[in-house]
């Protein structure tokens, strides 16, 4: 919308001057206005930036749709001569984001301003457990079941297999390995496809019989 507002045949006129109040913006007037913002900051007692981060924000400056914004405010109010400044900034703003941008992660690195340990934002996404060939098995633990006192670990699952969630009177949470099972649990487990039928035998095995099932030779079969 901004870029509707610049005529294409005012803009060579505005070529030469963009360019010569850019590279003393860049090389003169942002440096200086950074140090005096610094000094001014350390005074009131703020914390003082040190030059690396001076560096950059000299460097990065400001760019971008806003400086074009504020370039149409004396343009709508008739100022003389507002229409030539537009165009000089856009000119300002287009030539020196394409010449700035590209080197700023460089000079980050350069100056040591950057972060790369930093954490970045997670790709969290729901995919159906058909995809990652899973199964989600839902128990529910009957009155007089032998899984009631029967601590998370005790079930002993395959390796493929983990109870994930545990809803208790209307609430559910993450088990610990340590977390007893009661009757009228509903246990969430996720398990391989593969190892599926196994995780349903030691279930009914361990509700029939107890932890110590496999000493008794129960076996979960239906």
């Amino acid at each position: 919308m901004l870029g509707m507002l610049a005529d294409v045949d005012e803009m060579p006129s505005a070529i030469v001057p963009g360019l010569i109040i850019g590279t003393i913006l860049v090389l003169l007037a942002r440096p200086l206005s950074v140090v005096v913002s610094s000094a001014l900051a350390w005074a009131l007692r703020l914390g003082w930036v040190n030059w690396r981060d001076q560096a950059f924000l000299s460097w990065a400056g400001l760019r971008g749709a806003i400086p074009i914004v504020l370039a149409t405010i004396p343009w709508a109010a008739g100022v003389e001569g507002s229409k030539d400044l537009f165009n000089q900034v856009f000119v300002i703003v287009i030539v020196f984001t394409l010449l700035q941008g590209p080197t700023l992660p460089l000079t980050a690195r350069v100056l040591g301003v950057s972060a790369p340990g930093e954490a970045h934002d997670l790709s969290v996404e729901s995919a159906p457990l058909e995809e990652l060939k899973a199964d989600l098995l839902q128990v529910k633990v009957p009155p007089g079941s032998r899984l009631h006192g029967v601590e998370i670990f005790e079930l002993r699952l395959p390796a493929g297999a983990q109870v994930t969630l545990v809803v208790r009177d209307g609430k559910s949470f993450v088990p610990a390995s340590t977390t007893r099972i009661r009757a009228d649990d509903q246990l969430l487990v996720v398990t391989t496809a593969s190892c599926r039928e196994q995780v349903e035998r030691r279930l009914r095995a361990v509700s029939r019989s107890g932890k110590l099932a496999g000493w008794y030779g129960e076996r979960g079969l239906e």
